[in-house]
């Protein structure tokens, strides 16, 4: 959910997770998670605090989901959810990262 700050409206708002046990077409139903988002100066709001194992990108302005990926399964072959607020960071090269936590992993992307 997105808030205009001077205002206090709604501008967007978005269910955030899946629910892979319901058929196709009706597994957008949201879901609990335990993080707060991180929000880059290009736009993008990345969010990983679901339980469904996804980390997310979500266009600031619109809400529109932009990205997602299924976060790298754990030993036991179960894609972890993030259980941090994402990252962003800027490499040596200047290519902008981001990064969160999905269980004992620390997982990062390139953006482009």
């Amino acid at each position: 959910m997105a808030v205009n700050a001077n205002t206090g409206q709604i501008v967007w708002e978005s269910p955030l997770g899946i629910n892979e046990a319901l058929p196709a077409g009706k597994q957008l139903v949201g879901n609990s998670g335990s993080a707060g988002p991180t929000v880059t100066a290009g736009g993008l709001v990345f969010v990983g605090a679901t339980n469904d194992g996804r980390f997310r990108a979500f266009d600031s302005k619109t809400g529109k989901e932009a990205w997602v990926v299924k976060l790298p399964p754990n030993a036991n072959g179960v894609s972890p959810s993030a259980n941090a607020n994402p990252m962003s960071y800027s490499a040596k090269s200047g290519k902008q990262h981001v990064a969160v936590v999905a269980g004992t992993t620390l997982v990062a992307y390139a953006l482009p």
